[in-house]
């Protein structure tokens, strides 16, 4: 299959290696593309997620950050803490 995106036209195309069967993907050009469609391979037009547009505020997440979620996830009342967390980031 060959994947372009709409957004910045950069292009991949993925197959199943013959021989064990992996699945491989690779960058391609415009050229390669044409090549590809041209042969018969479908191509799939994908856009990027529009939160990728989207303006974010507040600090990077760090490592500590994931490791305290992933605490928070361990516990039985995680939904719970997890509301009241962003109860309390929210603006009055």
């Amino acid at each position: 299959m060959v994947r372009v995106c709409s957004d910045d036209e950069s292009g991949s195309y993925t197959f199943r290696c013959p021989t064990c069967a992996v699945a491989v993907a690779k960058g391609a050009s415009k050229r390669i593309v044409d090549l590809l469609v041209s042969s018969g391979v479908r191509m799939e037009v994908w856009r990027m997620p529009a939160e990728l547009a989207e303006p974010h505020v507040g600090p990077q997440l760090q490592p500590d950050d994931l490791l305290d979620f992933h605490l928070v996830l361990e516990r039985d009342d995680w939904f719970s803490e997890l509301e009241d967390l962003v109860r309390r980031s929210m603006p009055n």
